[in-house]
């Protein structure tokens, strides 16, 4: 009985699935998916539907999920001519946004479900969380998908808007919290350890990039750059120990 973390998968589903195998998951552990499971990928909707078949996988809401679902209601709804009216600037830029960060695969896939699948897929994505916070022996984790934007000591997790949560950057330089780890995704390690090294990602070659999970400061951050060609990072928060694909 475990419990796991896992984060911006983009619609691979052939990792995701290779990930499960690996951490022979099973139905008496946990998986928290730190969101972005959507986007990039092709099989973002397969992913979902098969987090959906499990009540011990516990999504939580990513940017890229929170953009979706604003697009996907509306491609809900019946064309008609007066539904093309209640098109706007604001419709538009929705959609823009979105495709601009990879939501065509989705929008693709999403169209290729029936009416019911598409139902299901909203209503599920309507219920994640934005954050969870888990205690395991003597550690505690506060689990989110981008960070703590504007963090300060003073403020409790309910003080943080849901942008902050899904859309903000995290010091990994800063220690948080003393007494609890920060676990989120959102941000590629390649990046965060060019940042440490004081190199920029883009003068480094790709063979040098670290898509490994990141730990200092008490933050652990694991998206290893699964939607940019990297890898798939998972990591068990009873024993610490890391597993890639």
């Amino acid at each position: 009985m475990s419990i796991y973390i896992m984060s911006d998968i983009h619609g691979d589903y052939k990792k995701y699935m290779q990930m499960l195998e690996l951490l022979q998951f099973n139905k008496e552990d946990t998986l928290y998916i730190l969101g972005d499971v959507i986007d990039r990928g092709e099989n973002g909707m397969k992913i979902l539907q098969d987090m959906m078949k499990h009540s011990n996988i516990i999504p939580i809401l990513g940017n890229h999920e929170y953009m979706a679902v604003k697009a996907l209601k509306w491609l809900m709804t019946e064309v008609t001519e007066k539904s093309i009216k209640t098109i706007n600037e604001d419709t538009l830029l929705i959609f823009t946004e979105w495709i601009n960060v990879g939501g065509e695969a989705t929008i693709n896939e999403f169209y290729k479900l029936s009416r019911e699948e598409k139902e299901e897929i909203l209503e599920y994505l309507l219920n994640f969380e934005v954050y969870e916070t888990v205690e395991i022996g003597m550690r505690s984790f506060v689990l989110v998908h981008a960070g703590l934007e504007n963090f300060s000591e003073k403020r409790s997790m309910e003080d943080y808007s849901f942008l902050e949560l899904i859309f903000g950057r995290t010091d990994y330089e800063s220690v948080y919290f003393k007494d609890k780890y920060l676990v989120t995704g959102h941000t590629p390690t390649r990046l965060i350890y060019a940042t440490e090294q004081g190199i920029l990602l883009e003068q480094m070659d790709p063979f040098q990039y670290q898509d490994e999970i990141f730990m200092k400061n008490n933050h652990i951050a694991i998206d290893c750059g699964c939607g940019y060609g990297g890898r798939l990072g998972a990591i068990c928060l009873d024993t610490m120990e890391r597993y890639y694909v």
